[in-house]
């Protein structure tokens, strides 16, 4: 597995340890993890602080011309809220652990020329099959049914 990947499942791995969605995201700029995070709806009792959201708020504030060299990975399909913040600062290139689970807004992005590389990855799969099965209720509030 690529090791960015690999940071994101790690973060979503922290996530479900803390009770959590297991849904993690590490954003790179040349070469290096700039910001992580990982999906802290149940954590922070929170909306919006899915794992590219947290990713990007632990990156900081970054000037425009930094995002429009990042790339994001993430373990499962952006939605359409963290769709939208990777139109909104311009990051180029999404790569995506598995859209079996969850398929979010892909075409969205590719639409306004985003790359989109979804990776199949097993690891990401069956995390998340595990964890709609085990916490049905938790899924089907957000993105889920």
């Amino acid at each position: 597995m690529d090791k960015f990947l690999q940071a994101a499942v790690s973060e979503a791995l922290a996530g479900l340890e803390q009770g959590g969605i297991p849904i993690g995201s590490v954003l790179v700029y040349d070469g290096k993890i700039i910001g992580r995070g990982y999906n802290r709806r149940i954590q922070q009792g929170s909306p919006t602080l899915h794992g590219e959201m947290d990713a990007l708020e632990n990156a900081g504030r970054l000037p425009a011309k930094i995002y429009r060299q990042c790339t994001i990975y993430t373990t499962l399909s952006p939605c359409s809220m963290c769709s939208g913040a990777i139109l909104l600062y311009g990051i180029p290139k999404v790569i995506v652990g598995e859209n079996r689970t969850f398929m979010g807004e892909e075409d969205w992005l590719r639409s306004r020329g985003v790359d989109v590389e979804v990776l199949q990855e097993e690891a990401c799969i069956s995390m998340m099959e595990n964890f709609i099965r085990s916490s049905p209720e938790i899924w089907n509030e957000d993105i889920g049914e």
